[in-house]
């Protein structure tokens, strides 16, 4: 052949190369032929003992013995046209696989087994999450695979149709499986919403045992803050004594007070009379820092709205006036008994009196550590709570307070508890004395205090020098404003009361807020007036209530107000219009708001709430349940609400808290 190299090395190559081959060949065949020597070899030596043989050949005539009956046969040819779940489910029933599995299971892992009442098995439950089109969809394939399986079995051709019997069974067997499936979902759903029931309760359970952590954590947060107090008082009264020491004598003995109130009395007394003195705070008189509270508290943000924290008997008579500084801190409460009292909220105790009024007290403000009171005395008392003495009333009721967090209800028809009055005697700051009739509405905000009062005027106080510095005649400014709107009416720049039911017992000025050079003025004419202090003129009215204005607030864009016209509106203090307006049935005699709810007293039982986020009106207080537990709750006159805290004064003088 031409091309091919047939040169002897070549050849040798190529001759190698079939050698190795059939020598490779040669080694399988025998490999082959070996492991057949010994698989012959082990059967001959099976069947050719004897022992193994007469066995074997028992076993084999036995077998044939048994196949050759006809049940034995038809049981085969079931078993060929049977599917494994088939199967499994003739052999094993429900019982029998719970029997098996209670006995080899061990008994501790049985010891923790929950109750289970379904009567569908998990796999049910696992063919009834799957969706519709799917399982069907598995099911046909699952049925192809069974018929076919039986026709091979069975001879049967393919080709021939179902009749409309077949069909028919076909059909009524779709729907009994839907029908158990749609039991199968149902018993899941109930099973599921018993899991979240049980889930719901344990969350409670839970959620009651943080708050109680919570409320456990502010009074010590409470008690912390007193021991603090103490530990400034003693310091700085160390470090008085230090310096007084120096001043005096480096080297002497620093005197105690007793000798310095000695050596005062012996020289002085002879030409001081004994009330004066009494006046005189001695030089060591110590001026502690006041219980006040550092920390807010938070737990009332986490009650149910309408919540009951505390209810007691504040006062014999109706109460005129409430305020507080902030949740669970200080309130201050007047009524037409003549006393004014100081509250700890916290612990739900009268720390004191505020005694210096000649008469009850109608209104009142409290802004941190500072009251400011207005009676029908005609005369406006401030009060600095800070200088009050709390420690022996603290001290008294310690062991008490270890037992009581504040949110116990007490008896209201209780007497009231007799304060500590000798806490609040460093209290008075001083006296604004100007008015001639009854002051009944009163609002400081900084250095400027502005006062109502019967005798038909308004009056701007400077509360640093403590004299009045302007003095508004609403009389005046109504002629002014009605001369001003129609000149040729001469009956215009009369006072006339414009209510529906006139009354002459109401308040000539029913309320007043100021902010900076802004005040806004709710008088018996139904009139809001808005004036400028710095020019001391009205410079718009607000036209729209029918009877005497009883109380009103405002923040940056509305004005609040709200009358015994049984309304209260809504006022844009931008355009001068009514932004909303609603009404109960009875007269308004208290409102407040906050960041989210319009709080009023309408001579009910209860407080009514405006939901201003969701436009939702409801009622607190204990008159909502009063029906049901048998009881008849004085109507609510006045009303305050910071952050969700309410406090409301009743008609009886008791006092209710709540959160909303």
């Amino acid at each position: 052949m031409a091309g091919r190299d047939d040169s002897p090395a070549v050849r040798h190559q190529r001759t190698m190369s079939e050698e190795s081959g059939m020598l490779g060949t040669a080694l399988t065949a025998r490999h082959i032929e070996a492991f057949g020597r010994k698989v012959t070899t082990t059967a001959s030596h099976l069947i050719g003992d004897p022992s193994s043989s007469i066995h074997y050949q028992h076993a084999m005539n036995e077998l044939q013995k048994e196949l050759r009956r006809p049940g034995i046969q038809q049981r085969v040819f079931s078993y060929a046209k049977a599917s494994p779940t088939e199967l499994v489910r003739s052999k094993l029933s429900t019982s029998e696989i719970q029997h098996r599995a209670l006995t080899y299971l061990p008994d501790e892992m049985l010891a923790n087994i929950p109750e289970d009442e379904n009567v569908y098995s998990l796999f049910q439950g696992f063919q009834a999450t799957l969706p519709e089109e799917e399982s069907s969809e598995h099911r046909k394939k699952q049925r192809r695979r069974t018929l076919k399986g039986q026709k091979l079995l069975e001879g049967v051709d393919d080709d021939e149709p179902p009749t409309p019997l077949e069909k028919l069974k076909k059909e009524r067997e779709k729907m009994n499986h839907k029908l158990e499936m749609m039991s199968v979902r149902k018993n899941m759903c109930s099973s599921e919403i018993r899991e979240i029931d049980n889930k719901i309760s344990n969350l409670n359970t839970m959620r009651k045992i943080v708050l109680d952590r919570l409320g456990d954590l502010e009074q010590d947060e409470v008690q912390m803050e007193q021991d603090l107090i103490e530990a400034d008082n003693k310091l700085e009264d160390m470090l008085e004594e230090l310096d007084d020491a120096a001043t005096l004598n480096p080297t002497a003995t620093p005197p105690t007070e007793i000798d310095v109130e000695t050596e005062i009395t012996e020289e002085e007394t002879s030409f001081m009379s004994a009330s004066i003195y009494e006046k005189i705070p001695s030089p060591k008189a110590k001026r502690h820092k006041p219980s006040r509270r550092k920390s807010m508290p938070i737990r009332h943000e986490h009650f149910e709205a309408g919540s009951a924290i505390k209810e007691f008997q504040a006062h014999n008579d109706m109460i005129t006036a409430l305020d507080f500084d902030a949740p669970f801190g200080t309130m201050v409460t007047s009524a037409l008994d003549d006393t004014v009292r100081v509250w700890d909220l916290n612990l739900g105790r009268c720390v004191g009196l505020l005694e210096g009024h000649q008469a009850s007290v109608r209104c009142l403000q409290v802004e941190d550590n500072i009251v400011a009171t207005g009676s029908m005395d005609a005369s406006i008392r401030l009060w600095d709570l800070n200088q009050a003495e709390y420690s022996t009333r603290l001290d008294s009721t310690k062991e008490e307070d270890a037992e009581d967090d504040g949110l116990a209800s007490e008896d209201p028809n209780k007497a009231p508890q007799p304060p500590q009055t000798s806490s609040m005697e460093a209290c008075p700051l001083f006296s604004l004395e100007a008015h001639v009739a009854e002051v009944t509405a009163l609002h400081f905000r900084g250095d400027t205090l502005v006062s109502g009062s019967a005798d038909k005027t308004l009056r701007q106080w400077d509360l640093v020098k403590g004299r009045c510095v302007q003095t508004l005649d609403v009389l005046w400014a109504a002629a002014q404003a009605s001369a001003t709107i129609n000149s040729s009416n001469t009956n215009e720049g009369q006072w006339r009361t414009t209510g529906r039911l006139p009354d002459v017992s109401a308040d000539f000025v029913g309320a007043l807020q100021c902010f900076d050079a802004a005040l806004a003025c709710g008088t018996a004419d139904g009139m809001v007036r808005l004036w400028d202090l710095r020019s001391g003129q009205v410079h718009r009215s607000l036209v729209g209530h029918t009877g005497p204005v009883t109380c009103l607030q405002f923040d940056d864009v509305h004005l609040v107000t709200g009358s015994l016209d049984r309304s209260i509106r809504i006022w844009d203090l931008r355009t001068g219009s009514i932004h909303d307006a609603y009404a109960y049935d009875n007269p308004i005699t208290s409102m407040m708001f906050d960041s989210r709810r319009i709080v009023a007293a309408a001579g009910e039982p209860v407080a009514k709430i405006y939901d201003k986020t969701d436009g939702r009106h409801w009622d607190c207080g204990a008159g909502v349940n009063a029906e049901e537990e048998g009881r008849s709750p004085a109507s609510v006159e006045r009303v305050r609400v910071k952050d969700g805290y309410l406090t409301e004064g009743r008609k009886d003088g008791v006092v209710g808290i709540w959160t909303c």
